[in-house]
Formats: C-alpha cells, sequence, structure tokens
C-alpha cells in the first residue's frame, strides 16, 4: 500500500516556551491547538512511553495544508543529540519564504544560528532561487527556500 498524503512534521524541543518563540513569534507559524499535558493512554501506546506526560502543540504552517507538531517530554526527559545535518538520522524540512534575503537579515538581528548565509541558486531545477540552512533552538537543521520566479 502506497503513503497517500502527509498530515504533519514533529520535533521534540527541550523547551517549549523558547521554540514557540521561535517557530511563531520568529517565523510566524500559528497555533492550531496545544496540550500542556498528554496523558492519554493510545498516545502512550504510540510513542512507546507507557508513563509518558508531553507538553504538545500543533501549528500551522501558513500558506500550506502540511502542520508542524512540537513535544516536550516532560516525562521521559531525553537527552541532546548531535542533529548535524550530515549525521544519519538527522532531518529538514524546507519552508518556502517570499524574500529570504531580507528575512535572512532579521532573523540574524535575532540571533538565529545559520548553517549558511542566503545562496544563490544558479543551477540546476531551482535556477533562480534562494535558500538557506540553520537550526532551530534546539538544534534541528531547517532550510529557507524561496522559489525561482516563474519566467526563470
Amino acid at each position: 500500500m502506497p503513503i497517500v498524503g502527509a498530515d504533519h512534521t514533529c520535533y521534540t524541543v527541550k523547551d517549549m516556551n523558547r521554540s514557540l518563540a521561535f517557530y511563531r513569534d520568529l517565523l510566524g507559524f500559528e497555533i492550531i491547538h496545544e496540550r500542556p499535558e498528554v496523558t492519554t493512554q493510545y498516545f502512550r501506546e504510540i510513542i512507546g512511553f507507557p508513563d509518558s506526560i508531553v507538553h504538545a502543540v500543533l501549528l500551522c504552517i501558513p500558506g500550506s495544508d502540511h502542520k508542524l507538531e512540537l513535544f516536550q517530554y516532560l516525562r521521559p526527559v531525553g537527552v541532546e543529540q548531535d542533529l548535524t545535518p550530515n549525521n544519519p538520522g538527522s532531518s529538514h524540512v524546507a519552508y518556502h519564504v517570499d524574500d529570504l534575503v531580507p528575512m535572512y537579515e532579521q532573523l540574524k538581528k535575532a540571533g538565529c544560528t545559520f548553517i549558511s548565509e542566503p545562496v544563490f541558486l544558479d543551477e540546476g531545477p531551482n535556477k533562480g532561487g534562494w535558500a538557506l540552512y540553520m537550526y532551530d533552538p534546539d538544534g534541528t537543521p531547517i532550510e529557507l527556500f524561496q522559489l525561482p520566479p516563474r519566467n526563470a
């Protein structure tokens, strides 16, 4: 049976307030719903922690049907991972933006951590676009991607 769609991407975070300040306040995601302490049996079975308590927030990615879910494990608390992009298990989501260079300047002033400055894509299928990699507050790589002009 093939996959027929995608609903959300989930990141585990260390501090929900810090992550919401990044995703909601800096990047403009909107909260759909928040559950401060998820303890339902079915949830605990799905994630494999029978005594877990998770602070969960589901966010809408503006201009998209895809959602971002953030989990902060209150119990059991996990350990930080090395999410450098070349490490197995590391992943990223590419988020579309309208004008990457000014957004980069704004995020830089806010103290965000970047892997690269905006890079102009001068060849390949996205020629004419712009992209960069950066880290969220927990070190998860994300890509900001400005599509090329339609007539490029």
